[in-house]
């Protein structure tokens, strides 16, 4: 603790705390997937990025030295997000869990190596701390993508369902707290992407505010039943939505091209009809002609 503040370190320690209580939010759902023994249309790429992270950050932490809060939290978000994963591989597709298997080694083992490898190359002493940081910083600002989905969908229906208070509250804390760590340690890598994640959490509790009361629009009920995840970053926390709400557009899409083509059968079966009875008219015709001639 030689290079903390007691200021410093009572942020840090607030920041683990409210990182803790996050990596555990992902809980029900996955209680839910076990009860069922399916993962439901979830993706696990959300997961399998918060362990890159987490063990991004580790590294960070290392090559720093005297980081023990960031190393703290991160251990624990390592050992969660493998249980996550696990149970995700239990009860997913087969096709999903194969992907999952291919994105694991690629990522957080042939991507994590590479990171390591290339650091201890290409750089030495204080060049390889800042290579580090800097990657720390871009991979951790990349994943901010998954507020920018769920703020589009809040947006969208009008409604905060996918959007609890709670939850989006505990994300501005969390994100200040460190910020505020980052800031008091001078660590301009662990500052950065907390900046974000605090103009996000900001944006969060906005929304809510202005739709909180608000009546939701009508496809709010094409919307899965399962609420986004939380997936915690190291410092940056982030709301996963889930594929099917992601994907809701291309579903609607898929819907009309359904519709338009049994709108099609359905001519096609008209016209067939038609046919037949004009074939059936044509013959009755002819039969008489023939029945008329015998006649004479």
């Amino acid at each position: 603790m030689s290079s903390h503040t007691h200021l410093s370190f009572a942020f840090g320690v607030l920041g683990n705390i409210s990182s803790f209580v996050c990596f555990l939010a992902p809980l029900p759902t996955f209680y839910r997937v076990c009860k069922k023994k399916s993962t439901e249309g979830f993706q696990s790429i959300p997961y399998v990025a918060a362990l890159f992270s987490a063990m991004l950050w580790i590294f960070y932490a290392y090559v720093k030295t005297g980081e023990t809060l960031l190393i703290t939290i991160n251990a624990f978000g390592c050992v969660i997000e493998t249980i996550y994963l696990a149970i995700y591989v239990a009860y997913c597709p087969k096709k999903a869990r194969m992907s999952t298997l291919r994105m694991i080694v690629l990522m957080n083992f042939g991507g994590f190596c590479a990171i390591v490898v290339l650091t201890h190359v290409l750089a030495k002493g204080e060049a390889r701390f800042k290579l580090l940081g800097w990657i720390c910083v871009v991979f951790a600002t990349s994943v901010f993508a998954a507020p920018l989905s769920i703020i589009r969908v809040v947006i969208r229906t009008k409604s905060v369902e996918f959007l609890p208070f709670p939850l989006s509250l505990l994300l501005l804390i969390s994100a200040v707290m460190w910020l505020l760590y980052g800031i008091s340690l001078r660590d301009i890598y662990v500052t950065l992407p907390n900046v974000v994640g605090l103009v996000f959490g900001i944006v969060q509790i906005t929304l809510y505010a202005i739709y909180r009361n608000s009546t939701p629009v009508q496809d709010q009920k094409k919307l899965p039943e399962h609420k986004g995840d939380i997936i915690i970053n190291n410092n940056e926390i982030e709301i996963v939505v889930p594929s099917n709400i992601i994907d809701e557009k291309k579903q609607e899409e898929s819907i009309e091209i359904e519709i338009e083509e049994k709108k099609e059968e359905k001519q096609e079966e008209e016209k067939t009809e038609v046919n037949k009875k004009e074939n059936n008219i044509s013959m009755k015709k002819t039969e008489e002609k023939q029945s008329n001639c015998e006649v004479k």
